[in-house]
């Protein structure tokens, strides 16, 4: 039996976000792209007007990311662009612990005549439902259209948060 399997799923989902956040980190775009990237950039660092309908909770978030660019107005972009990359490694995260939760609901389901808690899962049931959530999580940070619209400012990666 594993001791506190909470405590686990949490260091774990943690982990998923870990590996998320630096991937994204390294790869993030340090300027803008050639379409709607430039604008939300533009717009969230002056706290403007964008094409509608606007995005304006991205540009107010956005307009706190740019704060951290400290005057330097080559590092805006990077910083508007580090809004995605927040947003898609908390994507990740919560998506381990949706695939936790789903896998627990239907392993729950299969057994309902035994006496399963959470906190006395066996050994094998813990790696099973980690290593599952952890593949469902990075499978989905690697994909391909995900990762792009996670390392550019693009209201994709707030919207799937």
């Amino acid at each position: 039996m594993i001791g506190n399997f909470g405590t686990l799923e949490k260091y774990s989902a943690w982990f998923a976000f870990g590996i998320a956040l630096i991937c994204f980190s390294l790869t993030v775009e340090p300027t803008g792209s050639f379409w709607d990237a430039g604008e939300y950039i533009s717009t969230s660092a002056k706290l403007q007007v964008g094409h509608p309908p606007g995005a304006p909770l991205f540009q107010m978030i956005g307009a706190f990311f740019a704060t951290f660019a400290f005057g330097a107005s080559t590092k805006i972009a990077l910083m508007v662009n580090m809004v995605s990359v927040f947003s898609s490694a908390f994507t990740v995260f919560f998506t381990f612990l949706i695939a936790s939760n789903l896998i627990q609901k239907l392993w729950q389901e299969e057994e309902e005549e035994e006496e399963a808690t959470v906190e006395s899962y066996s050994l094998t049931k813990t790696i099973i439902i980690l290593s599952g959530s952890l593949v469902a999580a990075l499978s989905l940070s690697f994909s391909d259209s995900f990762w792009f619209n996670a390392v550019e400012t693009e209201v994709y990666a707030m919207a799937s948060l």
